[in-house]
């Protein structure tokens, strides 16, 4: 399997609605290190994976919705925790419905698997990896 990651960050506001996260119900920012791995099998025939440019212009459009955004105020997430790894899925998503939107170009509708990591800091980090 070949792979492509590109990396990028998103820099959001959100709190927790748990006794779990202790002080971090408050109001909080972190800033989320994005990697994101594009796969297939077999390299394109400009033995590619995927266009980088178009990946990493992409990824910045999907964060573009949350950088700088208090994620507390996103209507979709009423009610939900916006963890890392809750996070990770969401970019998931998003990705993935461009890549179907054709967002990657004919190399994009070849891909079979991608995979999206936040780091929260240098020592944390959650994933969600899935089939497209």
């Amino acid at each position: 399997m070949f792979s492509l990651t590109v990396r990028d960050h998103m820099m959001i506001a959100h709190s927790f609605n748990s006794e779990t996260f202790g002080p971090a119900q408050k109001l909080h920012g972190a800033t989320y290190v994005v990697d994101v791995t594009f796969k297939r099998p077999e390299l394109d025939q400009d033995d590619l994976v995927v266009d980088i440019g178009l990946a990493g212009e992409t990824l910045k459009q999907v964060l573009s919705e949350f950088t700088l955004n208090n994620l507390d105020e996103i209507a979709e997430f009423k009610g939900r925790n916006t963890t890392t790894e809750f996070m990770a899925w969401v970019v998931f998503e998003r990705l993935s419905h461009a890549i179907r939107e054709g967002a990657l170009g004919e190399g994009g509708r070849h891909l079979t698997a991608l995979g999206v990591t936040l780091h929260e800091s240098h020592i944390a980090w959650a994933s969600y990896e899935g089939g497209l």
